[in-house]
C-alpha cells in the first residue's frame, strides 16, 4: 500500500510539473512538393495549464502583437498607419484544446477572414512496442493516419499528459516527436519553460478584432478553403465595386492604380497558391 501511495505521488508531481509549462517545438515542412530541397522551419510553443493547451507560432504571436499594440495607439490619434509593418513567421494558425475533454478549436485565416473550425476528427492511435531515446527523454512508438498523411509519433510517460503539437493527442504521455511518412511535415520537442507568474489563459475566439470571426465545422471550411484556392482576392474585388476606395502604394509612397494593383495582388497571390500543394492537412485538397 505504501508502495502505491509513493507511485501515486511520484505519477501527480510528474503530472503537476507538466502543467504551466510551454513546451517548445521545430516545426520542419516542405509545403511545395516539386522543390523538396526546400525544407522551412518555425518554432512553435505549445502552452499547457490546468484548462487546456495552446499552439501557435512564436514569431507570429509576436508579430501579431506588436500589430495589435500600433492599432490600439493609432485608433487613439484615428490615424492607423501599418504600411511599413511586416509580419514575421509563416505559421498564421493556432489551436487550442479544452481539457478533459480536449475539444479542439482551429483559428485560421484566409485572406482577411478569420476562421474558428470547431475539430471532430480524432486520432485513433495503434501503439507499438518499439522505444525510442528522443532528446533526454525515453519515448515509446503510435502510429496514425490522420489528415490524409499517415503519422508517426513517439511519447514519453515521463511527461503524463495527453497532448502535443498540432491537432495530436490521446497518447499517455506528452507527444515528443510526430512526422508523417513523407518526411515532409514533422515536429520535434527542443525545450521547455515555466509559464510566466500570473499567466491568464485567453482564448483566440475573445481577441479585440475589427472583423466577425467565422465559426464554422471542417466541411464548410473545406469549401471555404478550396473557394479561397480559386479566387484569392474576392473580398477585395467586392469592395471594389461596392466603390469602396482602397489606397495602395508602391515602395516609394507612389500612389498605384487600385484595379491594376488588385490584379496583380492576385496574380501573386495565385502563384504562391499554387506552390502550397504538399500542405500539412492534405485531405483539404481532396
Amino acid at each position: 500500500m505504501k508502495k502505491m501511495f509513493i507511485l501515486f505521488s511520484l505519477m501527480l508531481a510528474a503530472f503537476t510539473s507538466a502543467q504551466n509549462q510551454r513546451f517548445i517545438y521545430e516545426y520542419k515542412f516542405i509545403i511545395d512538393s516539386t522543390a523538396k530541397d526546400k525544407q522551412e522551419s518555425e518554432t512553435m510553443y505549445l502552452e499547457v495549464n490546468s484548462k487546456g493547451s495552446k499552439f501557435y507560432s512564436k514569431d507570429y504571436f509576436v508579430s501579431d502583437s506588436t500589430m495589435q499594440a500600433i492599432v490600439a495607439k493609432d485608433t487613439q490619434s484615428l490615424n492607423i498607419n501599418l504600411g511599413n509593418f511586416k509580419f514575421k513567421g509563416k505559421i498564421r494558425y493556432n489551436i487550442e484544446k479544452m481539457y478533459p475533454e480536449y475539444s479542439t478549436n482551429f483559428f485560421t485565416t484566409l485572406g482577411s477572414d478569420e476562421y474558428q473550425i470547431q475539430e471532430k476528427r480524432m486520432q485513433n492511435w495503434k501503439m507499438l512496442p518499439e522505444k525510442e531515446k528522443v532528446g533526454e527523454f525515453n519515448t515509446q512508438k503510435a502510429i496514425c493516419d490522420f489528415a490524409g498523411r499517415k503519422w508517426t509519433a513517439w511519447f514519453t510517460t515521463d511527461l503524463p499528459i495527453q497532448d502535443g503539437p498540432y491537432k495530436f493527442y490521446g497518447l499517455p504521455g506528452l507527444i515528443v516527436k510526430v512526422e508523417d511518412n513523407t518526411h515532409s511535415h514533422s515536429f520535434e520537442l527542443k525545450g521547455s519553460q515555466k509559464l510566466p507568474a500570473g499567466y491568464e489563459w485567453k482564448s483566440t475566439k475573445d481577441k479585440e478584432r475589427y472583423r466577425t470571426l467565422i465559426v464554422i465545422n471542417e466541411a464548410k471550411f473545406k469549401k471555404a478553403f478550396n473557394d479561397y484556392r480559386m479566387d484569392p482576392m474576392k473580398n477585395q474585388k467586392q469592395m471594389l465595386a461596392q466603390g469602396t476606395i482602397i489606397e495602395m502604394r508602391d515602395s516609394t509612397g507612389k500612389i498605384l492604380d487600385p484595379i491594376q494593383a488588385s490584379r496583380d495582388q492576385e496574380a501573386r497571390a495565385k502563384a504562391n497558391i499554387k506552390k502550397q500543394n504538399n500542405i500539412l492537412e492534405l485531405d483539404l485538397l481532396k
